[in-house]
């Protein structure tokens, strides 16, 4: 199974070296990586010709203006060829993440795969989110930096909407999962270091961004009682700091 691995960048040139290690130190053999810039003015051009001789033949590189973050990643989705698509912003756990998404696939015959994550603060561990498998009417959701889907749910469900600020992955899983046609394997282990304070998580007003996307999220996809689901969606999340 080919894996297509989408990171978006904007004259972030040492965190996109950084991120770029981090998929290069994957063990798993058959993975396309696709960096899609925002047309970049720092080193970021530096660094994208530094991914070309890392990756050799396997990496796709896009640099060009574009609208926002859900505008990059759906740019990303469509030059993906790997069966499995995901995302890399942040850190794998080790080096075997890709490798243990495919095998419980491919062992389990499922749409896609996700796991636990922890929200970092530098070496402190700030949130961990261990979610398991749940119900999306009761606040359950798979955490969008491990999830991975085949690319042939993007083209049956379509792509994130960009009209969101934050929460168009939010509102792409619960469009995708909600009849629970799309079965997801879940690694009960941590994927993902992910460094706080990214887009929806950089404090208060982000935070009330998301809580008011995430209901609109549920109304749009006609989830009954959304108030229910955005307070049991809050609660959990609170949990996830104890």
């Amino acid at each position: 199974m080919k894996v297509s691995i989408i990171t978006t960048t904007y004259n972030d040139a040492a965190n996109l070296r950084r991120t770029m290690q981090q998929v290069a130190g994957q063990d798993y053999p058959d993975i396309e990586y696709i960096i899609v810039d925002g047309g970049s003015s720092d080193e970021t051009p530096e660094v994208l010709k530094e991914a070309e001789e890392l990756f050799r033949g396997r990496v796709c590189i896009l640099s060009e203006p574009d609208h926002g973050i859900y505008n990059a990643i759906n740019k990303g989705i469509r030059l993906a060829t790997g069966e499995l698509v995901g995302c890399c912003f942040d850190q794998y756990a080790d080096k075997h993440v890709i490798s243990r998404m495919v095998e419980i696939i491919e062992r389990e015959g499922t749409d896609g795969v996700h796991g636990d994550l922890l929200y970092m603060d530098g070496e402190r561990i700030i949130r961990k989110w261990h979610q398991g498998q749940g119900n999306l009417r009761f606040g359950w959701l798979p955490g969008h930096p491990t999830f991975y889907i085949k690319r042939s749910i993007y083209e049956k469900y379509g792509l994130y909407k960009e009209d969101y600020k934050v929460s168009a992955d939010y509102e792409f899983m619960i469009r995708s999962l909600k009849d629970g046609s799309v079965k997801l394997s879940y690694l009960p282990e941590v994927l993902i270091h992910m460094a706080y304070g990214g887009t929806s998580s950089s404090g208060l007003s982000a935070y009330l961004t998301s809580l008011k996307e995430g209901h609109r999220a549920l109304k749009e996809n006609g989830i009954r009682f959304a108030w229910f689901t955005d307070m049991c969606r809050t609660l959990r999340v609170l949990r996830q700091f104890l």
